[in-house]
């Protein structure tokens, strides 16, 4: 598999997730916290990068795209970290990086509130999907684009003999 095609599975997977995130929302009934629309917005970034990838073929671009996306997915595990193990346990996520980030300086939550609307607090949104939390299933997901990611980095793609 070449190093696009695997960049269009990590974009495919990243849409996809948010997908589940949007069904979750409103057809669940399970309100996003500032940190899971801070999350779905490094998804669709990380999605974007990857189908960017597409419009270049030259070698270095692919992997300069692959590793912009391994970085980015290690900026979601430390994001889903974070959700799980302190964002979780407070009160309310006002002030935090990801409320600063997504309502004060990219205005986002304003301008697409049916993807990015900040509805709930972290406490509030601490809710489980087949008794896992959400905020681990985000980071496994993380997680697993990030070492997809990283193969497609190192991945050797085969030389053309008449190019």
């Amino acid at each position: 598999m070449s190093t696009q095609r695997i960049l269009n599975l990590i974009a495919i997977v990243c849409l996809a997730a948010v997908g589940f995130a949007l069904f979750s929302q409103y057809v669940l009934d399970m309100q996003p916290c500032a940190w899971c629309v801070f999350q779905r917005l490094i998804f669709l970034v990380i999605a974007g990068i990857c189908l960017l990838a597409n419009l270049f073929r030259s070698g270095f671009l692919q992997k300069f795209f692959a590793f912009t996306t391994f970085a980015l997915s290690v900026g979601g595990v430390l994001s889903a970290w974070y959700q799980y193990s302190v964002a979780a346990n407070m009160f309310s996520c006002d002030m935090t990086f990801a409320d600063q980030f997504m309502a004060k300086w990219t205005g986002l939550d304003g301008m697409v509130p049916w993807l990015f609307g900040i509805y709930s607090s972290c406490m509030d949104a601490k809710v489980d999907l087949l008794g896992i939390e959400y905020a681990l299933w985000a980071l496994g997901l993380f997680v697993v684009i990030a070492v997809v990611a990283l193969i497609a980095l190192f991945k050797r793609e085969p030389r053309e003999i008449f190019s």
